[in-house]
């Protein structure tokens, strides 16, 4: 059997909640649909949506490296991996795009053997909390979300800080007086320098912080080597990590974080990210699962990815929850802010 079409759509949505966080602010998105269609007319879905800020890849690199995928028509599909493997050689520097052919052919061969995707991987898990997240914004407006997602069910708030460490930290300890058995994990997103860093760790003592990702930037990510051990052990690596090779390089003791934020988008679809999983693993580091603003297609491939490591331990996919427009419905079920697969073929995803 083999591929007879591949279509890419581009598409654009507000988002309903725009946020900030240290480096930027969001209030809408730039996705790519790919609908990758076999001889027998079976379909699979895959969506990327790149983050120029973290990858370096803009929107109009990832549709440029799209519109190059007539070598993908006529590709045995038994063959998948194989070409799979060819995405990385054509697309170096389009990690989003990587990952929307990626999706989309795991989508498409789950789908023809009528199985959960997850199924077909190794399921490990089979539901599991996820965080979502509020961003950079004063107190007020901190404690009317965290009011809100608490009343729909979430027990795992997400706070974004890196702009003001003294308003962080008054933030975080209003926070933990008004929600005293609710979970909070931060993310400064390159936000502190190392000074900054020690002043948090020392401040958040006593908080009930499970953990913070990415509190410096990359280029002093390995400074964090030095610090006590219990103290890497709740730091998280976003933008040090996007590849395998990142994986290794922060598995060689003493690791600098005892988390890695896995992103699909990141490091180019479910395999590459299997594989970072497979390095945690044997390194004996936590996952977390995380994502961009993104459809429920991306968010569901993540989840299906997550569910089949034995590492991964945290969950931080709510970026289809606030789009004003998703092009598809399904993947997953949410209920009191955890995630399930659904019992469907592939995916479980259809367009809207």
């Amino acid at each position: 059997m083999r591929i007879a079409a591949v279509e890419v759509r581009a598409l654009a949505t507000p988002l309903t909640r725009p946020y900030t966080i240290a480096f930027e602010t969001t209030e809408a998105v730039e996705m790519v649909l790919v609908r990758v269609v076999a001889e027998d007319g079976s379909v699979g879905l895959g969506t990327g949506t790149p983050a120029e800020a973290v990858t370096g890849e803009s929107f109009a690199a990832c549709r440029a490296a799209l519109a190059d995928h007539d070598w993908l028509v006529g590709g045995e599909l038994e063959s998948w991996p194989r070409l799979l493997a060819e995405l990385a050689r054509r697309w170096p520097a389009a990690p989003a795009a990587r990952a929307a052919v990626d999706i989309a052919l795991h989508d498409l061969w789950a789908r023809r053997l009528g199985r959960p995707l997850v199924d077909l991987l190794g399921r490990c898990h089979d539901a599991l909390p996820t965080s979502v997240t509020i961003g950079i914004q004063d107190v007020a407006h901190t404690l009317a979300d965290a009011e809100e997602y608490v009343r729909r069910g979430f027990q795992v708030l997400k706070v974004k800080l890196g702009h003001s460490l003294d308003q962080d930290l008054e933030r975080l300890r209003r926070l933990r007086e008004r929600f005293p058995r609710v979970t909070l994990r931060t993310d400064a997103n390159q936000g502190y320098d190392l000074g900054q860093l020690g002043r948090y760790l020392r401040a958040i003592e006593g908080l009930g912080i499970e953990f913070t990702e990415q509190p410096v930037p990359p280029a002093v990510f390995a400074a964090l080597r030095d610090l006590p051990e219990a103290q890497r052990a709740r730091l998280a690596a976003d933008e040090s990590l996007h590849d395998e090779r990142d994986a290794l390089r922060l598995a060689a003791a003493p690791a600098p974080c005892g988390i890695y934020n896995v992103k699909l988008m990141k490091c180019g679809g479910i395999r590459p990210a299997l594989g970072i999983a497979r390095i945690a693993e044997a390194a004996r580091l936590e996952l977390m699962w995380g994502c961009m603003d993104e459809s429920v297609v991306g968010i569901a491939a993540a989840l299906h990815a997550a569910f089949a490591s034995p590492a991964t331990r945290h969950l931080d996919l709510d970026g289809s929850l606030d789009l004003a427009r998703d092009p598809a419905r399904g993947g997953f079920v949410l209920q009191a802010g955890v995630l399930r697969t659904v019992e469907a073929p592939g995916l479980g995803v259809e367009l809207a």
